[in-house]
């Protein structure tokens, strides 16, 4: 059984829950505090997992092959021990400070106790050797992925692309030693990447000595996140692909642009989405007394964080949406504290399709503080910027057409091997998709050059053209229109209005049909007094 298999399974269990009247938005969470528990079973036995075990009381099989209301009876005390620490009698019986984040405030919202045996059941016949292959924080991460691909809240409003997270991280090239940040982790998906990352280039972590193996576990990854039941999720993906963190776990919940942000020591490599909108659309607030430029953009105040909070010659990569490219005011003077600051040495226009919020535009910033040869330097550090556009002429991406590795393979080959964006870059080093390969086979270098995803413009440019705006883009979309190819403007006019008295006409027999005749004649006439018509306009 695959792992694919076995989060189809899982995700099966939603119509459980569904029919014990839980929310849609609620299932992962719901299922996750179940599954859990199985999981940390599955570890314990496979001898993956010794430093934070369940107490006694509290474990697989203390609820497995029970039924009734004394199942659901028990599982409710469950969740409640692991939450406090405490069993009935008020006693202490474990002071894991993880669990305890893992767990805090947990509550089940079933009411049936069969529906609980069930998803029991269902989780004792999943064959959990196959997914110990394939890793169960793999398997986790695949039931989140799910979720964010079938639903339009809860878990999709934080998870990045699987796809787009490696691509970030192959760039970017964490190391062993490093400190790895996310202000705004989610379900930690960015700090797990790079965890993997590093593990499959140090034999997991078997090349490095004791003491280094126990900071990669402990102390190289530290994330911030907002909500307490998506920072539930974070800790139990970190916890499950061995990464523990501090007595906090990996990620921390607090408010990165308030006092949460403040106390984060600075980083080697910052990874991050920031979550869309601005400080009034949702509960995290801008409090920060630290930040140069005062802004309700969350981006931008998340952007200053990030650039301010790296360690001279560190390397970060954020996700960001069009608006923070070309806001006038504060946004161009935070642009150009970026730049002076740290070399921006990439940009990647994201396709439309690829996150939650359909038709937003997003592009990821590669940067690093100072210089290659100072960097410690705050001025004058961006000298060119390199964009790779993967938006123009690109498919709208969604479940029947989704984005792949294959999609950003292009764009990491001209990116180049050094992660600070060192690596010599040519022009003419064209960049295409498969399809565009074919249709350019035979085109001039100076055709190709004029359809290349891959371009270079200066710190002048930008300045003196951009007005600083970093909204750059040059590739022609095959889907419009030549202003000169247009007819004449009476040409288009009488189109137009033509358009419209049919658009009328139609409207008009509808409301006749509808029953609505009195309503038209008045409405008509009133078009005739516009337009200046004669009477009679109501029998037209």
């Amino acid at each position: 059984m695959t792992n694919n298999n076995i989060v189809q399974k899982l995700w099966n269990l939603c119509d459980v829950l569904r029919d014990d009247g839980i929310n849609y938005s609620d299932y992962v969470t719901e299922l996750v505090l179940l599954l859990f528990i199985k999981m940390v079973q599955e570890n314990t036995e496979a001898g993956l997992l010794n430093k934070h075990p369940l107490p006694e009381g509290c474990r697989w099989s203390d609820i497995s092959g029970k039924d009734g209301i004394n199942l659901l009876n028990d599982y409710k005390r469950i969740l409640l021990t692991l939450s406090t620490g405490k069993n009935e009698a008020g006693e202490s019986i474990h002071e894991d400070p993880l669990i305890q984040a893992i767990y805090a405030d947990a509550q089940t919202r079933l009411r049936e106790p069969r529906h609980l045996k069930q998803m029991i059941e269902t989780l004792d016949q999943i064959d959990w050797f196959s997914a110990q292959e394939d890793g169960l924080g793999d398997l986790y991460e695949g039931l989140l992925e799910k979720n964010a691909n079938e639903t339009k809240s809860g878990a999709g409003q934080y998870f990045t692309p699987r796809a787009l997270i490696d691509s970030i991280v192959r760039c970017v090239k964490p190391q062993p030693g490093e400190t790895i940040q996310d202000p705004a982790a989610g379900t930690a998906g960015f700090l797990i990447a790079a965890d993997i990352y590093m593990k499959a280039n140090s034999d997991d972590y078997f090349d490095l000595s004791d003491k280094d193996q126990a900071f990669q576990k402990n102390k190289a990854f530290v994330g911030i996140e907002l909500v307490p039941s998506t920072r539930r999720l974070a800790l139990m993906n970190c916890l499950l692909h061995g990464m523990e963190g501090d007595d906090e776990g990996v990620v921390h919940l607090g408010n990165a642009l308030g006092d949460g942000g403040k106390s984060l020591p600075r980083a080697d490599v910052i990874l991050a989405n920031p979550p869309f909108g601005t400080s009034k659309g949702g509960e995290a607030s801008i409090t920060r007394d630290d930040l140069t430029y005062n802004t309700s953009n969350k981006q931008l105040a998340f952007l200053q964080h990030i650039y301010r909070n790296l360690k001279p010659g560190g390397r970060a990569a954020v996700v960001l949406p069009d608006n923070v490219l070309f806001e006038a005011g504060i946004g161009s003077d935070i642009r150009r504290d970026l730049m002076h600051k740290c070399n921006l040495h990439t940009i990647l226009r994201l396709p439309t399709g690829i996150f939650y919020a359909a038709g937003v535009k997003t592009n990821v910033l590669f940067f690093t503080k100072g210089t290659v040869k100072k960097p410690t330097q705050e001025e004058n550090c961006t000298t060119k910027t390199w964009v790779y556009d993967l938006r123009t002429n690109m498919p709208s991406f969604g479940k029947r057409t989704p984005f792949g590795n294959q999609h950003l393979a292009p764009f990491e080959k001209v990116f180049g091997k050094k992660a600070d964006g060192t690596s010599k870059r040519k022009e003419e080093e064209w960049s295409f998709t498969e399809i565009e390969k074919e249709e350019n086979a035979q085109s001039s270098p100076e055709r190709l050059a004029e359809n290349s995803r891959w371009k270079c413009f200066t710190r002048d440019y930008i300045r003196d053209t951009k007005s600083d705006s970093l909204d750059i883009s040059w590739l022609k979309d095959k889907d419009s229109i030549d202003a000169a190819d247009l007819p004449e403007p009476d040409v288009l006019a009488a189109e137009a209005m033509t358009e419209l008295t049919e658009a009328l006409r139609e409207l008009d027999c509808l409301m006749a049909a509808l029953g609505a005749s009195d309503q038209a004649k008045v409405q008509k006439q009133l078009l005739a007094d516009a337009l200046g018509l004669e009477e009679g306009v109501e029998d037209a």
